[in-house]
């Protein structure tokens, strides 16, 4: 009840900010024109797609390749939006008076992913119902659609969770911005030497996001995955929390 209470503060105190309402409105029209170049693209080839017996649908040639490019715009939001959590308030010397309030750290830590969090969940979702509207002229696939979301809302999980560990680690913003996204690139790209040698199911592989998160694009629901993301968040937040426990000795 405590985290849920801080994650309703932290929110107020991120929706009264304009830079979160600049960012998310840059957000939504830069996919909202990709959106719209590629119903544009789509309709040029879907003649020819027609006389395919297989051919790929609107689902596979739009909605994935979005929220796809959506998942790499993510890399750099979500440092955005999380950098502030601990990092702003050290700043600003208020991080002390949320100590002293005599709530736990992992309250805490909890509240405030919680918080950044649901502002990516609400961007997940407007994004989403830009493929959603072809419902209207078009057939969508909406299992795979819902897959790809579910995949999203845990890749966001992971990579904010990140992002507020990276923040419990410097009393600068941009710092603490640079870092979650170096770590979340890093995740992104650990594999990549692997599977240019054509490796493909080592540890290594493992470790990186792609692994788990191309899946749900495809329409698979792994647990394998669920747990990578969870596994991914929960140590994060750990990390976290062992860093305001420490931030708590220091004050």
């Amino acid at each position: 009840m405590t985290a849920l209470l801080i994650a309703m503060h932290e929110l107020r105190r991120q929706w009264v900010q304009p830079f979160v309402w600049i960012l998310a409105a840059v957000l939504l029209a830069l996919m909202a024109w990709q959106f719209l170049l590629a119903v544009g693209a789509y309709l040029q080839v879907s003649p020819r797609l027609g006389a395919m017996p297989t051919a790929p649908g609107v689902t596979d040639l739009v909605a994935i390749p979005l929220l796809r490019s959506f998942a790499t715009v993510l890399l750099i939001v979500i440092p955005l939006l999380t950098m502030r959590s601990f990092a702003g308030e050290r700043r600003d010397h208020s991080l002390v008076l949320l100590l002293a309030a005599g709530i736990g750290d992992t309250r805490i830590v909890i509240g405030k992913f919680l918080a950044s969090w649901a502002i990516v969940l609400v961007l997940i979702v407007l994004v989403a119902l830009l493929p959603w509207s072809l419902r209207l002229g078009a057939a969508i696939d909406t299992g795979p659609l819902l897959a790809a979301m579910m995949g999203l809302a845990l890749y966001a999980a992971g990579v904010t969770a990140i992002g507020i560990a990276s923040s419990a680690f410097t009393a600068q913003p941009a710092l603490a911005a640079a870092s979650a996204f170096v770590v979340s690139a890093l995740l992104g790209i650990i594999d990549l030497g692997a599977r240019l040698e054509g490796v493909d199911r080592s540890a290594i592989n493992y470790l990186a996001l792609p692994t788990h998160f191309e899946p749900f694009l495809r329409g698979i629901v792994s647990s394998v995955d669920i747990v990578y993301f969870v596994l991914l968040t929960g140590f994060a937040l750990f990390v976290a929390t062992l860093r305001v426990a420490g931030l708590r000795r220091i004050d």
